[in-house]
């Protein structure tokens, strides 16, 4: 469907953004990466509660709605001749895409509370924090990229396969896959951030075609 192709041409080229967005508010703006202290980061949460709230609702629930619908236009292009591996990799692709809208949910209705608390007794709100970043973290593949690695290395894989999508592109997306699942390891997470990047300059490359190209036979 040539709609459907647009449509996960846009959504590719808006996840993009809401990486690039979502990098520079948390690393740039609040800092958060660098922040190990609990008493400091409950304290940006409670001075900077709008920023956090928009951040989680772009970087995790925006991008993981708009993650379904590139994966229903990746798999229709990529269907025929693949073995398979488009039908795994969509189930993967929707599983991280519900894993990402459930740890920007989590993460956002407990600012208001944690907030509430944090008026009557800071050093609780911190531990609270602490615990629903944990929960959320997890939920959100923040410690190790597994289901976005293995969504893009599978893609890839099909794509290259089927001939339906640039070489070149399906290499990349192998690479970033690659990185995407080796950061699962302990002594690798840092990997993680590498992934991120790699993923912008898919995800972008990636919208460029579908909105450029027709469904090939």
């Amino acid at each position: 469907m040539k709609n459907l192709q647009k449509m996960g041409g846009f959504a590719a080229l808006l996840m993009a953004a809401a990486y690039v967005v979502m990098m520079l508010i948390f690393i740039v703006v609040l800092q958060y990466q660098t922040i190990t202290d609990p008493a400091q980061k409950i304290a940006l949460v409670v001075d900077q509660p709008n920023m956090f709230f928009l951040t989680n609702i772009f970087g995790y629930v925006f991008f993981g709605v708009l993650l379904v619908v590139l994966c229903l236009a990746l798999y229709d292009r990529l269907k025929e001749n693949s073995t398979g591996l488009v039908s795994i990799a969509l189930a993967v692709g929707i599983i991280w895409a519900g894993s990402l809208v459930a740890s920007g949910m989590v993460a956002n209705a407990a600012v208001a509370p944690t907030i509430a608390l944090y008026t009557s007794d800071p050093a609780l709100a911190a531990n609270n924090w602490s615990l629903i970043e944990t929960i959320a973290g997890g939920l959100g593949n923040a410690n190790g990229e597994i289901l976005g690695g293995v969504f893009t290395l599978l893609i890839s894989w099909a794509a290259l396969k089927s001939g339906k999508l640039p070489k070149a592109l399906n290499v990349l997306g192998l690479l970033v896959g690659l990185v995407g699942i080796v950061s699962l390891a302990p002594m690798l997470n840092n990997l993680a951030m590498l992934f991120g990047v790699l993923q912008i300059v898919w995800f972008a490359w990636l919208g460029i075609i579908l909105l450029s190209q027709q469904k090939k036979v």
